[in-house]
């Protein structure tokens, strides 16, 4: 069992209580620094907690009640984390959509969690969400709906406007509901990935998130002052709490980037003198291939974290070498526990930053359990389950879905296969739904991968189980290559022959321009099976 119950600094939820209040003693305390940044708009802390009562007391204006549910459906923005601020400081409770769903998923959403306003980046890249939710059967007319994009669109008002509404409501309407909240009350429902059924409601509180956020910036040693790029979605827990709370509990300064281009980030660190830079293994690597690195000012780097995907060793050393980070760690969570469970701490190696997820965050209890729920020996995989505050009070008027991940003992079974080593660090082996049987042999596709991406060739890789007539099931690779550097399926087979067991080594490699993955940055391995299914053998 690893405990992580060692005090690494204040409580998050002690000191600010609710997350308006981060916004309060932010203006007091950080006034004239700068919380926001983005192209030519700049909001002081001061400025913003400003701006966010001038948006809660629009909310009001348009009707919203404390504990209605706003959803938000636009990419990272200045203006995104002023409306769903805003819609915070009146009582709301936040509902991020996913910016690559279309109509139909963001209906879903929208309808599970009974939203009664809807904030829209309307016109962003020429599309109209608007359009997309009426198509799909949504009530507008049921929603108070503002724009933050180009377009306020034929129901929506701009969030000019939104404030412009506010002024008939008084000022104190908007400090009374801030001391009406209290830090048990929900804050956000954030829906799942999706990747192994039907997005669900993970109900979350301003305790969870400030407490979980608070210790998340100690550890990765964020401070006032810091300039954070954060490239990873405001409708994730890594954007949104790990990248914007995270930085409005610590001083330090957030760089909305609404969409990821290798060299857009890279320009960005130049100009906007950049310091820290969250992201999957992915978005890292696409820097470090591509051609304007070396011309970069990359000076100013000096935080990385990282997760949701094997991290070659090569990779942390040459984020350090190559990229300039002085600090690079690696995380492990999931929405239904805050978006945290374990953290390497800074110090530790670059091969267990690499190899592991680190251990239990404070407060944290982690633990391997076999099928029956006993703990098993160290070094043996099992089923990693996570207890304490971090835990969801569950899914969003799903009781039965909750009771399903939650155990009477109150543990959160993730459905991770995980190994534990003697320091209490998790190496996350893979989904169990992920691990195939070879001939009687267990074969976790994380551990294959690691060994693939050591090949000279290999940037990314994936593997997935086959269907295979002699041993049940075997191993398929799907492979992207490093740019300029070539193999063939042959040479990453041998080289798989004399780096792991033959149970372990894929019978097929499939080579790929990229792998598909979700907003967060994980391998979407159901469309690599499907794909299986239509390529030539």
């Amino acid at each position: 069992m690893s405990e992580g119950f060692e005090a690494e600094g204040a409580r998050g939820d002690l000191r600010f209580g609710t997350i308006p209040n981060v916004l309060a003693l932010g203006a007091v305390e950080h006034g004239s620094r700068v919380a926001l940044e983005e192209g030519d708009v700049r909001l002081t802390y001061a400025e913003l907690d400003a701006r966010v009562v001038e948006t809660a007391r629009g909310f009001v204006a348009m009707g919203l009640a404390p504990g209605d549910r706003v959803g938000v459906w636009a990419p990272n923005s200045w203006r995104w984390a002023v409306t769903a601020l805003g819609a915070l400081a009146a009582g709301g409770v936040l509902v991020p959509i996913n910016t690559r769903y279309k109509g139909p998923e963001a209906a879903y959403v929208l309808q599970k969690s009974r939203a009664r306003a809807l904030v829209v980046a309307e016109g962003f890249l020429g599309a109209s969400y608007l359009s997309w939710l009426a198509d799909a059967g949504v009530d507008l007319g049921a929603l108070a709906i503002a724009s933050i994009g180009d377009d306020p669109g034929p129901r929506g008002v701009t969030l000019e406007a939104l404030v412009a509404r506010g002024e008939r409501v008084d000022a104190a309407e908007i400090a009374r509901r801030r001391r009406a909240l209290s830090p048990d009350d929900p804050c956000d429902l954030l829906f799942t990935s999706g990747t192994t059924g039907r997005p669900k409601g993970v109900v979350c509180t301003h305790a969870q998130s400030l407490r979980a956020f608070f210790d998340w910036a100690q550890i990765v040693g964020l401070r006032a002052g810091d300039r954070y790029l954060v490239v990873p979605p405001f409708f994730h827990t890594f954007g949104y709490k790990a990248g914007l709370l995270a930085s409005l509990m610590t001083g330090a300064t957030v760089l909305p980037h609404a969409a990821f281009d290798a060299g857009a980030v890279l320009a960005r660190v130049a100009v906007d003198r950049v310091g820290v830079i969250p992201g999957p293994p992915a978005l890292y690597q696409s820097l470090l291939a591509h051609p304007d690195l070396a011309a970069t000012d990359r000076s100013t780097l000096r935080l990385a974290v990282t997760g949701a995907a094997v991290i070659p060793v090569e990779l942390v050393e040459r984020m350090k070498r190559e990229l300039g980070f002085e600090t690079v760690l690696t995380a492990y969570g999931l929405t239904e526990a805050t978006g945290v469970a374990t953290m390497c701490r800074r110090g530790d190696s670059a091969e267990t930053v690499a190899t592991t997820s680190g251990r239990a965050i404070p407060g944290v209890e982690v633990r391997v359990v076999g099928d029956d729920g006993v703990e098993v020996p160290r070094g043996a995989p099992g089923e990693l389950v996570v207890r304490g505050y971090t835990v969801t009070r569950g899914y969003f008027e799903d009781d039965a879905a909750t009771r399903d991940a939650v155990d009477a003992e109150g543990y959160l079974h993730t459905g991770d296969v995980a190994v534990m080593d003697e320091q209490g660090n998790i190496r996350i082996t893979d989904r169990k739904k992920d691990m195939f049987i070879v001939g009687g042999f267990n074969a976790y596709p994380a551990e294959i991968e690691q060994a693939i991406a050591k090949h000279p060739a290999v940037g990314d890789v994936a593997v997935v189980g086959m269907a295979d007539e002699r041993l049940g099931e075997v191993g398929a690779a799907f492979v992207v290559r490093r740019a300029g550097v070539d193999a063939t399926e042959a040479e990453i087979i041998a080289f798989c022959r004399e780096n792991m067991a033959n149970y372990q080594v894929p019978r097929r490699v499939c080579f790929v321009d990229a792998l598909p993955r979700n907003a967060s940055g994980k391998v979407l391995k159901f469309e690599l099976r499907a794909a299986l299914a239509t390529r030539p053998t």
